[in-house]
Formats: C-alpha cells, structure tokens, sequence
C-alpha cells in the first residue's frame, strides 16, 4: 500500500523526482570518484612514506680520523632494537656501499679509486614516518662510533605535510558531498509535499494517521536515494572498464599502491544513497510537514 503510494507521488511529480535522482546519481558519482582517488592517493601517501629512512653513518678514518669498532657499531644495533619508534633496520658495510654507489654511477668509477671512502651504516625504517625526527635526535654525530645522521629532513617534511593536505581535502570534500545531496533530497521531498499539501489536510480529515502520510514520502526519498546511487554505480564501473587501464598507463606507482576494491565502493555508494534519502525524508517531514 505505502509503496504503490510512494510510486504514485514518484509519477505525480516526475520532474521533481528525476531532478532528485539526477541530484544523487552526480553526487554519488562525484563521492564514488573521490573515495576511489582519496583511497589511491593516501595509499600513494602511505607507500612514500616508508620511503623514509634514516642513515646513521659510523665513524671512518678519513671522516673522523678513527674508524668505528665493532663494538660501537654493535652499541648502535642495540639501541636502535630498543627504540619502539623503529621498525626495522639494516647494517650497509662498506663494501655494499661502494657497491651500491658503483651500480648507481658507473660512469663515476670508470678509474679506480685508490681506496672505499664510504663509510658503514645502519639504515633504519620508522614504524611511522613521523617518527623520523625523534630516531634521528636520538643520535649525536661525532660520538660513539657515529659521524653523520641524516634522513633528509627537508623531502621528509614535505612529504609528511603533502600527506596531511590530501587526508584533509579528502575528508572535507566527502563530508560537502554527502551533505549537499542530503540536503538536495530534502528540498525534493519539500516540494513533493509543498504541491499535495491539499491532498494531505484531505487525508487527514478523513482520518489518515500520521505514519500513513509520512509513509510514501518516506520510500519516495529512499527509492530516490537507492536509484540515483545505482546509476551512479553503473556510470562509474563503465569508468572503470574503460577509462581507467588508460589513466593507469601513464601513472607510476609502487606494487603496494592501490585504491579501495570497486566493490566496497560500490556498496559504500548504494548504502549511501540509503541513508541519504532515509535522512533527506525524515529532516523534510520532520520541519515542514505539519501533521
């Protein structure tokens, strides 16, 4: 009975409904979109992070006029494996460094160098990025085996700062989105209900309850809110069949980037749009239907 109703005021008011669902299928599309590129990026975010190393580079005779012994080196090795703030770290000889160095610029090593003039280092992974500047004012350069401690603070702090604008941008952004299609809805509900406001007073002189009057307006925003994110959902998975192999090809990103799976977005989007409609209905019904 409500939903023959409901499908009734759907067809009495046709323009408006189809301005609604119109309102919802561009909103969710725009949510369905942003949450698909958000959960890329800070993913992005996340994988330059763990680019973050600190480099605690020891002592050697040409730096510091001693090389670092074993047992400094190991003094080291200990503290970092007690520091909570590191999640893990790796001894680099001499020998890997020269190696390292030889495969990064063989141009540089074309003449042979009379000795290895880069030192030894621990390269330590924080648990977060964050904690990159607290492990490197742990150490104090010059002492105890340690000549220089660096994690490149400059690229680090921009980094951190560029993850941070993204999260915030794409929370702000999602919380505009989901309250300007909750409050579109309800301005479709309005006008729904400005325009039978004579056919309400006629059924509640006649006896209608007010559950029975709420009831079609009800179903009418969920219906709206449930059809627009369908169609929303069909636009973006054709998006995503045709457009985005293409983006893709031209967008280099680690192996461990990835955005959140289409079909939990998906399912976020239609549960969305439910509660969208469900809250459009119910602000609508509760200020300006008078029953």
């Amino acid at each position: 009975m409500l939903f023959a109703e409901a499908l009734r005021s759907l067809r009495a008011s046709a323009s408006t409904t189809l301005a609604a669902t119109m309102t919802v299928l561009i909103g969710m599309f725009l949510l369905g979109l942003f949450i698909a590129l958000g959960s890329w990026v800070v993913s992005w975010s996340d994988h330059v992070k763990k680019e973050v190393i600190v480099k605690v580079f020891f002592c050697t005779q040409m730096s510091c006029g001693y090389e670092a012994s074993s047992a400094q080196i190991n003094a080291v090795a200990a503290k970092l494996h007690a520091d909570p703030r590191v999640k893990t770290f790796t001894f680099v000889s001499q020998d890997e460094a020269l190696k390292r160095m030889r495969k990064r610029l063989p141009e540089v090593f074309k003449v042979g160098l009379p000795s290895n003039p880069f030192p030894a280092s621990e390269e330590v992974e924080p648990k977060k990025a964050e904690y990159a500047d607290a492990i490197y004012k742990s150490f104090t350069p010059h002492s105890q085996g340690v000549e220089s401690v660096n994690y490149g603070q400059k690229t680090a702090k921009r980094i951190l700062s560029v993850a941070k604008v993204i999260e915030s941008i794409f929370l702000l952004a999602v919380v505009i989105l989901l309250v300007a299609s909750t409050l579109l809805i309800a301005n479709t509900i309005r006008l729904s209900i400005f325009s039978r406001r004579r056919e309400i007073e006629v059924m509640k002189l006649v006896g209608a309850t007010n559950w029975f009057v709420r009831g079609p307006f009800m179903l009418e925003g969920l219906i709206t809110g449930v059809t627009g994110s369908v169609a929303a959902v069909i636009l973006l998975l054709l998006g995503k069949e045709l457009a985005l192999p293409r983006i893709l090809g031209h967008i280099n990103g680690g192996s461990d980037v990835s955005a959140i799976p289409f079909s939990l977005n998906a399912l976020a989007l239609v549960l969305v749009g439910l509660l969208l409609g469900a809250a459009g209905s119910g602000l609508t019904l509760r200020r300006f239907l008078r029953v």
